[in-house]
Formats: structure tokens, sequence, C-alpha cells
């Protein structure tokens, strides 16, 4: 496989086709938190999936829609190199109260499968027994929550340890795709 070479936050070359990403969100994420890593992927040419409760087509808080290409609870996390998590308030809330989406987070740490993470999107990974011990960052209302849970919260614009990638918010793009798109690769 050809090396991926990184300049900042842009791939100077395309070859991940070997690669499958799921991407797990319902309603209301950040649309650019699901769009941005999304086009990274694709644009180094791994394949990407949006799963979703349900596989329902999912709308974003600014109103970038998308349909599902599966549902959650039929999806297998073998089947994937990667999972991103994209953040949103209300998307991130209501996953976390999804038993399939819980499940399929756990079988995705357990397998030690890169998870990468934005924003309220760590919310599910407390719920899937994930950051104890972990270094980690989010959107900073999430901070107690993480704490409680285990994990060792910093403020940086991404964090990676082990197999989770961290980032706060959206301005943290550029990191965040460049560090999943290492991941990725590795």
């Amino acid at each position: 496989m050809e090396n991926i070479h990184y300049e900042g936050s842009q791939i100077m070359t395309h070859h991940l086709s070997d690669k499958k990403v799921a991407f797990l969100t319902t309603d209301q994420y950040e649309d650019s938190e699901l769009t941005s890593p999304w086009e990274a992927v694709e644009e180094a040419g791994a394949t990407a999936h949006l799963l979703s409760p349900g596989g329902k087509k999912v709308e974003g808080k600014k109103g970038h829609s998308q349909e599902a290409d599966l549902d959650v609870a039929d999806a297998n996390a073998s089947d994937y190199d990667m999972l991103v998590l994209p953040g949103g308030t209300k998307n991130a809330d209501h996953l976390r109260v999804e038993e399939a989406a819980v499940k399929f987070v756990k079988d995705f740490n357990a397998a030690g499968k890169p998870i990468a993470v934005i924003c309220h999107g760590p919310w599910i990974l407390t719920d899937a027994d994930a950051v104890s011990g972990k270094k980690m960052t989010s959107y900073k209302s999430l901070k107690t929550d993480l704490k409680n849970a285990g994990a060792e919260w910093v403020d940086e614009e991404v964090v990676v340890d082990a197999n989770l990638i961290t980032s706060r918010t959206p301005d943290d793009l550029p990191a965040f795709n460049r560090e999943l798109l290492k991941a990725l690769e590795g």
C-alpha cells in the first residue's frame, strides 16, 4: 500500500481504497462534523458508510441531510476499519440511549479499532464504557461527564490515546481529519 503524505491538513495522495469507515449519527448532528471528515475519508480513497438508528435519512442542525446506508442495529463492527462519531448536542444525546448504537460502539472499542469523536460525540463513549483511563478532549460542557466516567480531560484541538481520536469543535476539524486519516492509514 502506498503511503499517505501529510502537509498540514492536506492529503497529498489518495490510496486507502481497502478501508471502510462507519459514520454513526442521527438527526441534529453538527453538519460540518459529518461532512468534513466524510469528504476527507472519501478523498483519501476509503469507503464511507452512514449508519443511523432505524436506517433512516438524517438531517443536520444546519440543513444537510443524507440517506443512511444501514440501520446501526444491522451493522457489524468487524465490517469497518474506523468509526466516526460527529457531534451535535441533540444527536449525541439521542444516540447514547439507542441500545444498538451503544452496542456497536462497545464492539468497536473492544476490537481496539480507531474511533474518531468530536464535540458532543463522546457522550456515547461514556455509555459504552470506552473512556476510563483515556486522555481525551471534547466540547467543554462534557468535561465533567468524561472525568466522572474515568477519562483524563484536556483542552486541546485533537488528542490521540490508543484507539480514540477526539476533538472539541468544528474549528478543530483540520487537525481532527489529519489524525483520523493517519489512524486509518495505520
